[in-house]
């Protein structure tokens, strides 16, 4: 009975499955069948589909056509030529050139590939490269190559570069753009503008941004000579090619340079904005200006470097007045240099006068510098305190000239105005503007020799500053933790310098205050808090033998410039210059812990931060103090972190537009502030020369 009910369940099994397809057996598509010229040749190579595209074995097809194939080890390439007609394909290039009567090259949706150790390509690159008609039979899966049919070369992108023609001349600056043809849109996430060598199909990027139809601008470096590629490439949020157009182009670049900010015959009467627009990348530019009236020549730029992308500013003075020829000197990266057309003008300012050091409505509670800012010589200077009702004056200093140090006493009070008056060498008198100041009309005692949140090692010297005259001071030490007090100096001349030597017991946080006697009463300055430490201190460290840093640093920007598209170059001289090596990385001081922070940002890491020197300024006086940098838990970590600061801050926004070329990236992260040196631009760009860091932005497509 089992064995019946067995038999019944396994029949209807059968009856299931028979109708499907009357096999046990699962279907498989039938195998694709290549023919050229009406020949079977799929037993050679079968053709394959992959990611949607029909790839054949380039070989045997050429050869079936008559053409002869040549295979360059040394550089991936296949070469196919058939009479005049050359094809010059690399293995997972895009780039393809055909050559007839001229060359054209294609950028195919597929690069070549190995397969089997056999090169196939694309089936509409057969038809685009050999100019020979292809079909696809869908229904009998037959791939047929007819050469008795001609096909025109045709884009595989609807993208077009509108701003050049194929061979045009390069000779300078250069507007990039592109048209997309017909309705049919690109949905990518930026535009790159690369400029290739054909045989290597390497290069750089020239332009980038995330405007696919946006204009940029090329600025083309005149190493680079004769022909090249030029290719507009599009690519995914992936950093993946999906569509571009290539042209060739021939790079004859004729160094130019034009000076702006004057204009011939112009008559200049106030600050003249210089800037300079170069045909080619620069390095430096200089100023060369000339009053040809006394033959007297003055060149800017010879001392501290001057950006060649951004404006000098030349404030001239009254004795400066006459004609003047102005020229722009400007050196490439080979430090050849090259002149502007000189520029014939006219200065004529106005006797200008103005009082610094002070601003609108500001309250005087400590010294101020007083500064008579002027644009002609003078013979004598006075700074006058004016009663803003009555005009009645009080002229607080008669100097031949310079600044002049007020610290106002109790006498003074309420509101005033302050200005300065000024006698020129012909005996003729200005004054300035007056400017409204207040004033507390109390005694002041400013304690000078130590600042906010110092860490006191050695001995320092303290010192007193008032508005009024101290019959004498004390220097009074209060714990911060217990308000235990400890008096250092007691009724000392306030004029004397008061040492301070701290001892072992004195370790730990302090305020300090002075105490001022006058006619009795005591007048304290302000409370200083500070740090006594006798310990260890520890200091930067090496993160790795200095030989190999290079290795380190370039391999981790080669991976940003791939993510980001900022100069790896840029990236890997920027951590030599900051980490000298990488043999000097911020440390805690007190601790040791290792920051691992290869760029020296403040404030709190993903591992927290360390305690480091910098710089502070307190009433006038510069101090080392205590500062929080970031810490990190990896280099690989700190390098991120400072490329999401250049990448997303406002502040870099002029970098970013640059970041893809080296040059000019130095000059834009020295014009946004990143650092105070005003040679940091040329040391970077000096870096990447001597240690040939411009390989590292070398990009194929």
């Amino acid at each position: 009975m089992k064995g019946i009910k067995k038999l019944i369940f396994l029949i209807l099994i059968i009856a299931i499955i028979l109708p499907l397809g009357f096999s046990l057996y699962p279907l498989a598509a039938k195998p694709i069948r290549l023919l050229v010229d009406g020949k079977d040749i799929t037993s050679k190579a079968s053709p394959i589909i992959e990611k949607g595209r029909t790839l054949v074995p380039i070989r045997f097809v050429a050869e079936e056509l008559g053409a002869k194939v040549s295979w360059i080890h040394e550089d991936r390439k296949v070469i196919i030529q058939k009479g005049q007609q050359v094809v010059d394909l690399k293995i997972d290039s895009y780039l393809v050139m055909s050559k007839d009567e001229k060359k054209n090259y294609i950028l195919s949706d597929t690069t070549p590939k190995i397969i089997d150790d056999r090169t196939y390509v694309p089936l509409r690159l057969i038809s685009n490269a050999l100019g020979v008609g292809i079909e696809w039979d869908e229904e009998n899966r037959i791939v047929r190559i007819d050469s008795n049919k001609v096909s025109e070369i045709e884009s595989f992108f609807p993208i077009k570069i509108s701003s050049l023609e194929s061979g045009q001349t390069i000779k300078g600056k250069t507007e990039l753009g592109v048209e997309f043809l017909g309705e049919d849109s690109i949905d990518g996430k930026e535009i790159k503008y690369l400029l290739l060598n054909p045989e290597t199909r390497k290069g750089y990027v020239v332009a980038r941004g995330k405007d696919l139809k946006g204009n940029y601008s090329w600025i083309p470096n005149l190493k680079d000579k004769g022909e090249r590629v030029l290719v507009a490439a599009i690519y995914d949020e992936e950093e993946q090619f999906i569509a571009g157009d290539a042209v060739q182009v021939y790079l004859e670049v004729t160094p130019k340079v034009s000076l702006m900010g004057v204009k011939e015959g112009e008559v200049l009467n106030d600050v003249v904005n210089l800037m300079v627009d170069t045909s080619f990348v620069a390095s430096r530019v200089k100023y060369q200006i000339t009053n040809l009236d006394k033959g007297e020549t003055k060149i800017f730029g010879e001392d501290t470097p001057i950006d060649p992308y951004g404006e000098y500013r030349w404030i001239p003075n009254l004795k400066d007045n006459g004609n003047y020829s102005f020229k722009a000197i400007v050196y490439d990266m080979e430090n050849n240099s090259y002149e502007s057309n000189e520029i014939i003008a006219k200065i004529e300012v106005m006797p200008k006068l103005s009082l610094s050091g002070v601003a609108q409505g500001q309250t005087i509670d400590k010294p101020v510098n007083l500064l008579a800012s002027r644009n002609f010589d003078a013979s004598e200077t006075q700074y006058i305190l004016r009663d803003p009702i009555s005009k009645a004056e009080e002229v607080l200093a008669v100097i031949p000239y310079g600044s002049y140090r007020w610290f106002p006493g109790p006498e003074i009070s309420g509101e005033n105005e302050l200005l300065v008056r000024v006698k020129d060498t012909r005996g003729q008198v200005h004054e300035s503007e007056p400017i409204r100041i207040k004033t507390t009309g109390k005694p002041i005692i400013l304690l000078d020799g130590i600042g906010p949140n110092q860490v006191i090692r050695d001995t320092v010297k303290l010192r007193v500053r008032s508005n009024v005259d101290l019959e004498s001071v004390s220097y009074v030490l209060i714990n911060k933790n217990t308000n235990k007090q400890k008096v250092i100096a007691n009724d000392v001349d306030a004029q004397s310098e008061q040492s301070y030597t701290p001892k072992k017991e004195d370790t730990g946080y302090w305020k300090l205050v002075a105490i001022g006697k006058l006619k009795g009463k005591e007048i304290i300055s302000d409370e200083i808090p500070f740090r006594v430490y006798l310990g260890e201190i520890h200091k930067s460290v090496p993160i790795i033998e200095k030989e190999k840093f290079l290795s380190l640093a370039s391999g981790l920007a080669k991976k940003s410039w791939e993510k980001t598209g900022m100069s790896a170059a840029l990236q890997t001289a920027q951590s030599i210059l900051e980490t000298g090596w990488g043999q000097s990385v911020p440390v805690d001081k007190y601790s040791g812990k290792v920051s691992y922070n290869l760029f020296g940002i403040k404030g709190k890491g993903p591992a927290g931060s360390v305690i480091y020197n910098t710089w502070e300024v307190y009433n006038g006086q510069t101090y080392y103090v205590d500062a929080e940098f970031r810490a990190y838990n990896s280099v690989e970590e700190s390098w991120n972190d400072h490329k999401s600061l250049l990448l997303n801050s406002d502040r870099y926004e002029p970098f970013r537009e640059v970041m893809h070329n080296s040059y000019q990236g130095a000059w834009a992260l020295k014009r946004a502030g990143y650092a105070t040196d005003p040679e940091y631009a040329l040391k970077l760009i000096r870096i990447i020369k001597q240690y040939e860091l411009e390989k590292l932005d070398i990009i194929d497509i």
